[in-house]
């Protein structure tokens, strides 16, 4: 079995990307960390290690997101180190669960569902990125 270390994110679809990293920035005073290249998103949000990443909707009309109680939750993710980011793979292979492994140049992700179809992420940093 793996090793959670700790949980690293929420990725949340939002109708404007700067109007809302700007509200988490002067509202909650989160640190924006965009390296060029997740341009032009995701716009990453932080504070005390973990954090929000804002993306666009999958729709043209943003306006027809959902707004209110209902949020609209990418995923979550929770941070594992190397070793994990390997026995994660055996574990959920043993499982029977299918995954995708994605490269983010300065993590390297694992994605998969839950029962509900939840998009859950494990990552693990494969280069230093100030600020994270």
């Amino acid at each position: 079995m793996f090793r959670i270390s700790h949980f690293d994110h929420i990725g949340l679809r939002v109708r404007h990307l700067e109007r809302s990293a700007r509200w988490y920035e002067q509202v909650l005073g989160l640190t924006r960390v965009q390296p060029e290249e997740w341009q032009p998103f995701p716009i990453f949000l932080v504070a005390g290690g973990t954090g929000l990443a804002l993306f666009p909707p999958h729709t043209d009309d943003p306006e027809s997101l959902p707004s209110g109680d209902w949020l609209i939750v990418d995923h979550f993710a929770f941070r594992v180190d190397a070793e994990n980011f390997e026995l994660a793979q055996r574990h959920l292979n043993e499982l029977g669960i299918e995954f995708q492994i994605q490269d983010h140049h300065y993590f390297h992700s694992l994605y998969f569902r839950d029962p509900d179809g939840h998009k859950v992420e494990l990552t693990t940093a494969v280069k230093a990125l100030e600020g994270l």
